[in-house]
C-alpha cells in the first residue's frame, strides 16, 4: 500500500489494524511542498512533523488531555490536533531555504537494520526425533514509537512442536505485548496430555518446582512484564484446572486446542479488566491491553504439521522451490478485513440485516476498524453499559481519555469483533523450504512472489536472473548500464546479511521501483524522524522458518 503524502496534503495514512488518526487531510504549508514529493524526502530535518501519534498504552493522562481530542465524524471518529496549535507550530519553527541532503553510510544502515535482528538454529537432534525445522532469523524495524509489533517464539517442552508468532498492535503497544507473553502459554497448556496437566496442578499445590512448558526463544529486547506475570500465572492456572475438569480422555486435536487458546486469552484480557486489581500499576495495565488491540499469525510446527492459526491481517506464506529452480508463494492465511467477502458475510450473518448497511463503512468495521478479528478491542465486544462502568471507575488515566469513552457509532448488537482464528493445516513437503510470518507493515510494501523469490535465493545462493522490466519508464542506455551494475553488485554482496528476516527488510524498505535495492532510498527512509517515519511506512516484523528436507522427505516415505 502506497503512504506516500502527495504533494498538495499531508495525512498520517490509514492502515488496516488502527483507528483513523486524522478525520481529514490537513493542507501543508507552502514551505515544507519541496521536502516530501513522489516518495522521496528532499531532506531530513525532525522538525517537519506536526502529528505526534502517541497512543493509549504510551500516553500520561496530561497529555492524553492536552494534547488530542477525540471528536466522532460523519465518517469516522479521529484524533486530532487543533487547527490553531498547528499554526502556532507552523509559526515556531524557522526551516532552512537551502535545501540539504544527509545520508546515512552502509554501517550506519546496517547497524539500524540489525539492531533487532535474531537467529535460532535447532540442534540436530532434540532428545526425542530430529526435527523438521532447521531454524529462523527474525527482525523487526520501527515506524511507531514505541514499536507497536511483537514477536514470539518457543519449543514445547512437553509436546512435540516448535511455536512462532508475529502480533500487530493497533491503539498502542499493551494488548500486542500481552498476547506475545501469554498466547503461547494457553496453546502449550491446551495441547497438554491429562495427566501432564494434573502433574503440574499437583506440583502447584504442594509447593514443588513446575515442569518448565516452553522454551523462549528472544532478542534481549523482547521482554516480558514482571509486574504482571502473578496475575498472568493465576489466569492460566484457572484455564488448566478448568482442562483437568473437562477431560474426556480424547487426544487434543491441534487446531481445536489454537482456536480454543486463542479465545480463552481474549475472554482471560476482557474478565482482567472488568474485574480490575487493588494494584493500581496493573488496575492501570489490564484497562490500557483491553482497549487497545492486536492481531497475530502463528505457526505451530511438529515434523510434517505445519498449522498456521491467523486473526486479523498479518499473514503466513509458504516458499516453495519448483523443479526448475525458480520459487513460488503458497498463501496460508487469509486477512480478515473488508477485503475477503467470506469475512464480510460472517459479521453480516452474525447481526440482524437492520444493522447491514452500518456493520462495514469504508472498509471499516462500523466505520473505524480494518481487521474484523482481533484481541483486545474491547470497544467493539463489550456493551455500552459495561464499558461506561468500567471507564467511570477506573483510574483517573482512563477516565480522561476521550477515546476510551467513545462508542463507535451504530452500535446495538455487540460483540463486533472476535479474537477467533481461522485455522489452516499443511503438511510439509520436501520442496517446501521455508514459512513466512510477517505483519503487514512487510505486505503493504512487498508481493508474496517477490518475497518467496527473495528469500529463496537468499538461503540458496543462487540468483534466477530475470530481465529488467522498466514498467514503462524511459530508461537511457546509460540508466540501464547502471541497473546491471547495481545488481551484479548486489548479487556479490548478498551475504552482508547474515538472517533472512533482516535482507528482507532491507529489500521493504529500499527497493526502488525497478525491485532493487537503492541505498539512497534506504538511507533517507531509515533517516526519518520518529513523527515522519509513520507516514511512509508501518512497524515491519518478519520470521522466516527454514525447513528441514531431509527430514520430511523421510516422514513422508514412513507415511507411504
Amino acid at each position: 500500500m502506497c503512504v506516500c503524502p502527495g504533494p498538495r496534503r499531508i495525512a498520517i495514512p490509514v492502515r488496516s489494524s488502527r483507528l483513523p488518526l486524522l478525520s481529514d487531510a490537513m493542507p501543508a504549508p507552502a514551505h515544507l511542498f519541496p521536502l516530501i514529493r513522489n516518495c522521496e524526502i528532499s531532506r531530513i530535518c525532525s522538525t517537519v512533523c506536526y502529528c505526534h501519534h502517541k497512543h493509549l498504552c504510551c500516553l500520561s493522562s496530561h497529555f492524553a488531555h492536552s494534547h488530542f481530542s477525540y471528536a466522532p465524524q460523519k465518517k469516522f471518529a479521529a484524533l486530532y490536533r487543533p487547527k490553531e496549535n498547528f499554526n502556532h507550530f507552523i509559526h515556531m519553527r524557522d526551516y532552512a531555504s537551502t535545501p540539504q541532503r544527509f545520508y546515512l553510510t552502509p554501517p550506519q544502515v546496517n547497524s539500524i537494520l540489525k539492531a533487532n535482528e535474531y537467529s535460532f538454529k535447532v540442534p540436530e537432534f532434540d532428545g526425542k526425533n530430529v526435527s523438521s525445522v532447521l531454524g529462523f532469523d527474525s527482525n523487526q524495524l520501527p515506524a511507531n514509537a514505541p514499536i507497536e509489533d511483537r514477536r514470539s517464539a518457543a519449543t514445547c517442552l512437553q509436546t512435540r512442536g516448535m511455536l512462532l508468532g508475529v502480533f500487530d498492535g493497533h491503539a498502542g503497544c499493551a494488548c500486542a505485548q500481552a498476547v506475545s507473553e501469554r498466547l503461547f502459554y494457553y496453546i502449550a497448556v491446551s495441547l497438554l496430555p491429562h495427566e501432564t496437566l494434573l502433574e503440574i496442578e499437583n506440583a502447584v499445590e504442594s509447593g514443588r518446582a513446575l515442569l518448565p512448558i516452553l522454551q523462549w526463544h528472544k532478542h534481549p529486547n523482547d521482554y516480558f512484564s514482571k509486574e504482571a506475570s502473578k496475575l498472568y500465572f493465576n489466569s492460566l492456572r484457572t484455564y488448566w484446572q478448568e482442562l483437568i475438569d473437562l477431560n474426556s480422555g480424547e487426544t487434543t486435536d491441534v487446531k481445536e486446542a489454537l482456536i480454543n487458546a486463542f479465545k480463552r486469552l481474549d475472554n482471560d484480557i476482557s474478565l482482567e479488566a472488568q474485574v480490575g486489581d487493588p494494584n493500581s500499576f496493573l488496575n492501570y495495565l489490564v484497562l490500557r491491553v483491553a482497549f487497545s488491540g492486536a492481531t497475530a499469525c502463528v505457526a505451530h510446527v511438529d515434523g510434517v504439521d505445519l498449522h498456521i492459526a491467523n486473526t486479523g491481517d498479518s499473514r503466513a506464506m509458504l516458499g516453495v522451490q519448483e523443479e526448475d529452480g525458480s520459487w513460488s508463494a503458497v498463501n496460508l492465511s487469509y486477512d480478515h478485513n473488508a477485503q475477503n467477502e467470506h469475512e464480510v458475510e460472517r459479521v453480516k450473518m452474525e447481526h440482524p440485516k437492520s444493522e447491514e448497511k452500518s456493520l462495514v463503512k469504508q472498509d471499516r468495521l462500523l466505520g473505524l476498524l480494518m481487521p474484523f478479528r482481533a484481541f483486545g478491542d474491547v470497544k467493539f465486544k463489550w456493551s455500552i453499559e459495561l464499558q461506561k462502568r468500567v471507564v467511570e471507575s477506573g483510574p483517573d488515566q482512563l477516565n480522561d481519555n476521550e477515546y476510551t469513552k467513545f462508542i463507535p457509532p451504530n452500535y446495538h448488537t455487540p460483540p463486533y469483533l472476535t479474537a477467533e482464528p481461522e485455522v489452516i493445516h499443511h503438511k510439509l513437503r520436501p520442496q517446501d523450504k521455508f514459512l513466512v510470518l510477517a505483519t503487514d507493515g512487510l505486505w503493504e510494501t512487498m508481493h508474496r512472489q517477490d518475497v518467496a523469490r527473495i528469500v529463496g535465493e537468499y538461503l540458496t545462493g543462487v540468483h534466477h536472473q530475470q530481465p529488467i522490466a522498466v514498467g514503462g519508464y524511459k530508461v537511457t542506455l546509460g540508466q540501464m548500464h547502471g541497473l546491471l551494475t547495481e545488481r551484479r553488485a548486489r548479487i556479490s554482496s548478498v551475504f552482508e546479511d547474515q538472517n533472512a528476516a533482516t535482507h528482507l527488510i532491507r529489500h521493504a524498505v529500499g527497493n526502488n521501483e525497478f525491485g532493487t535495492v537503492d541505498h539512497e532510498r534506504l538511507s533517507k527512509m531509515l533517516s526519518l524522524p520518529e513523527e515522519l517515519a509513520r507516514m511512509y511506512r508501518d512497524d515491519i516484523t518478519i520470521i522466516v522458518v527454514q525447513f528441514n528436507s531431509h527430514v520430511i522427505g523421510a516422514c513422508q516415505n514412513e507415511e507411504l
